[in-house]
C-alpha cells in the first residue's frame, strides 16, 4: 500500500466573497482568446462575462475534433456538500498549472439552493468560478428566461381550456374526446426559490372570468422540463422540435397534448433566445469556464449543457465538467442520457470522497463528523466500493478517487482512505483545491492525464433503449442502486400504460430520487441492501426525451431549511455582496 505523502496545513483562508473581491480579473475578451474566440464572437455583459455566439460552436463542430473529457461525479455526500464543484475547479487550473490546454463545463447555480441549505455552487476558497456574486445570482438571465417560458405555456394551456370550457358551458360548443381534459393539465409553474407552500396549489379560484379551478403547483426552475430541454438542445432547430413535442396535457380520451399546438413556440422561442447560447466566465486562476444551464440532478438530469460541453471540447486539449450530486444520480444520468446525445463516453471519470461523508456512511452523527473515527470511515468505505464499481464494470470508465481534504481530517483517517481505495485498485489523489487552488489540484490533474491517456471512451450505457420501460426501471434499480427489485404503485402502473399508449416505451428513463442515499429512502446510509425501489408515478417529458420516474417521496418543489443560506446574505456599508459563498 502506499504511504500518505507528507501533508502541510491547509492554509487559514478568508470568506469566499471576499477572496472573489480581491482576485484580479482578466477582461473576458482575453479568457475568450484562450480558447481561441475572437471579440465578435463573444456578446459581452459587462467587462467579466459573455455568451458565446451559436455559430461558433456549429462552426466548430465542423473544423475541430474533440478535446478528452473528464467527468467529476461523488460518493453520496452529507448535506453541505462535499466539494465536486471546488474539486473540479481545482482540476481545470491544476492542468493549467501543468501548461495542458484545459476548458471547465459546469451547471449553472440555481438561486433555490443558493438562499437554501448549500449556499452558492461557484466553487470556493482558492477554486471558485468568478465573478462569484453574478454567477450565483442573476447571471445572464437564463434561469429567468426558463422560468418565464414555463410560466408563459402553463398560461396558454390555461387560456385554452378556459375558452374551451366558456364555450361549452354557453351551448357554443360539445365536449369532445380530443378536447384537453381540465381534470389532467400537467404542466405546472415555476419558481427558482424554495417554497414548500406552492408544491400543491387550488388554481383559477374567484369568479369565472378569473378563470376555471384546478389542481396545480410550482416546481423549481432548475425541475422544469424547459431547463432540461435546454440543456440537451444541440442548436435552435432541435429547441424548437423539443419545444414543440413536450407534453402539457391529456385529452378526454387519453390522448397527449403537445406544447406546438397551442401555437406560442414561437414566443417560447424568443424568450429563450439568448439562454441558448453558453456563458463563458473565469476561474481565480483565469482558467476559461462555460457555465450554462443547470438541471437538478435528483429531478432532471443534471448535466450542465450540450452546446457548452460541445464548445469546451472542440477549444481545448482537456475539458472537465461535472453532474450533480452522487454517481448514482449524475453520473448515471450523464452517461445514459447526455452521454448519447454527445456520441461519446468520457476519457475518465473523478470520484470525489471525502472523511467526513466516509464517517457518515459508517454511522456517525452529523455533529461528530469533525472527529477522528478511522473504523466508522472504514465501515462507510462500502458506499464509494458500490459507486467505484459501477463506473469501472458497468459504464467501463476509467476512474481517479479524489480524496478532497477539509482541515479536521487526520492522517490516520487520510491514510485510511487511500489504503481502501487502493484495496479497490483505483487510482488516488488528495485534493487541496480549496486552500491551495491549482497546486492543490496537480496531483489529481497527473493521475486524470494517466488514466485518461486513451481517449474518450465508447458508449456503454447501463440498459438498451430497445427494452421496455419497465426493465429499464429495473434494471437501474438492480444495477446502479442494488435494489432487490421494484414495487410500482397504481398510479405508477397507470402512468406506465399512458405512457407506452403514447410511444414513450423506447426513451430513456430519468429517476427523481433522493441525493442522500443510494437508496430511495434518505436515511439509509451505505450501501443498503435488501430494500425494494418504490416508483410513485411517471412522467413523459418529451421534449426533453426521457421519462421521469418519480421514486420514494421525493418532491420536485425543494422547501428551505430552518435556518436557510438567505439569513446570512447581505450587503456590506461599501455596497459589498457578504454572507454568500
Amino acid at each position: 500500500m502506499a504511504e500518505l505523502p507528507p501533508l502541510s496545513p491547509l492554509p487559514e483562508l478568508p470568506p469566499d466573497a471576499a477572496i472573489a473581491q480581491s482576485t484580479e480579473l482578466a477582461h473576458i475578451t482575453t479568457i475568450g482568446e484562450r480558447l481561441g474566440l475572437s471579440a465578435d464572437e463573444l456578446e459581452p455583459y459587462g467587462r467579466h462575462k459573455a455568451k458565446v455566439s451559436l455559430a461558433v460552436v456549429d462552426r466548430r463542430r465542423e473544423e475541430r475534433p474533440r478535446g478528452k473529457l473528464v467527468l467529476v461525479t461523488a460518493m453520496t455526500a452529507t448535506r453541505f456538500g462535499d466539494g465536486k464543484t471546488v474539486t473540479s475547479i481545482s482540476l481545470a487550473q491544476g492542468f493549467g498549472k501543468l501548461g495542458v490546454s484545459h476548458c471547465l463545463a459546469l451547471r449553472e447555480p440555481s438561486l433555490g439552493p443558493t438562499f437554501g441549505i448549500k449556499g452558492g455552487a461557484a466553487g470556493g476558497g482558492r477554486s471558485q468560478v468568478l465573478p462569484m456574486e453574478d454567477i450565483n445570482m442573476h447571471f445572464t438571465g437564463d434561469l429567468h428566461a426558463v422560468t418565464s417560458a414555463n410560466n408563459l405555456l402553463a398560461a396558454a394551456v390555461d387560456n385554452r381550456v378556459f375558452y374551451q370550457e366558456k364555450a361549452i358551458r354557453r351551448g357554443k360548443a360539445e365536449a369532445k374526446p380530443s378536447d384537453v381534459d381540465p381534470e389532467r393539465i400537467v404542466w405546472r409553474r415555476a419558481l427558482d426559490i424554495c417554497d414548500r407552500q406552492l408544491r400543491h396549489c387550488d388554481i383559477g379560484l374567484g369568479k369565472k372570468s378569473d378563470g376555471f379551478p384546478h389542481r396545480s403547483g410550482f416546481d423549481i426552475t432548475a425541475a422544469s422540463e424547459i431547463m432540461a430541454v435546454l440543456a440537451l438542445a444541440k442548436d435552435r432547430a432541435d429547441l424548437r422540435a423539443r419545444l414543440e413535442r413536450m407534453v402539457v396535457a391529456w385529452t378526454r380520451d387519453g390522448q397527449p397534448v403537445r406544447a406546438g399546438a397551442l401555437g406560442c413556440i414561437g414566443a417560447l422561442e424568443v424568450l429563450l433566445h439568448d439562454a441558448l447560447a453558453p456563458n463563458l466566465v473565469q476561474t481565480i486562476e483565469q482558467t476559461p469556464a462555460l457555465i450554462h444551464c443547470g438541471p437538478f440532478a435528483n429531478i432532471a438530469h443534471g448535466c450542465n449543457s450540450v452546446v457548452a460541453t460541445e464548445l469546451a471540447m472542440r477549444s481545448a486539449e482537456w475539458t472537465v465538467t461535472e453532474a450533480g450530486f452522487a454517481a448514482d444520480l449524475g453520473a448515471e444520468k450523464f452517461l445514459d442520457i447526455k452521454c448519447r446525445q454527445l456520441g461519446t463516453f468520457p476519457a475518465a471519470a473523478v470520484l470525489v470522497v471525502t472523511c467526513r461523508a466516509l464517517k457518515l456512511h459508517g454511522g456517525v452523527a452529523l455533529a461528530e463528523l469533525g472527529e477522528e473515527n478511522v473504523e466508522a470511515l472504514t465501515e462507510g468505505f462500502a458506499n464509494v466500493r458500490t459507486h467505484l464499481a459501477n463506473l469501472r464494470d458497468v459504464y467501463g470508465v476509467p476512474v481517479v478517487v479524489a480524496i478532497n481534504r477539509f482541515g479536521f481530517d487526520t492522517t490516520a483517517e487520510l491514510q485510511a482512505v487511500v489504503d481502501l481505495v487502493e484495496g479497490e485498485g483505483a487510482g488516488w489523489a488528495i485534493s487541496d483545491g480549496f486552500g491551495r487552488g491549482g497546486e492543490g489540484g496537480v496531483e489529481l490533474a497527473r493521475a486524470v492525464m494517466a488514466a485518461g491517456a486513451e481517449g474518450n471512451r465508447p458508449l456503454n450505457p447501463s440498459y438498451a433503449l430497445d427494452v421496455s420501460l419497465r426493465e429499464k426501471v429495473e434494471t437501474l434499480a438492480r444495477r446502479i442502486y442494488r435494489a432487490e427489485g421494484v414495487d410500482w404503485s397504481e398510479e405508477a402502473e397507470a402512468d406506465l400504460a399512458q405512457i407506452i399508449a403514447a410511444g414513450g416505451d423506447e426513451l430513456p428513463i430519468c429517476v427523481a430520487k433522493t441525493q442522500h442515499s443510494l437508496s430511495d429512502d434518505p436515511n439509509l446510509r451505505g450501501a443498503p441492501t435488501g430494500w425494494r425501489l418504490r416508483v410513485g408515478g411517471l412522467k413523459l417529458s418529451a421534449g426533453a426525451g426521457f421519462v421521469v420516474v418519480r421514486t420514494g417521496d421525493l418532491m420536485l418543489m425543494p422547501g428551505m431549511p430552518k435556518k436557510s443560506a438567505a439569513q446570512n446574505i447581505g450587503l456590506d456599508d461599501s455596497g459589498n455582496i457578504v454572507g454568500l459563498s
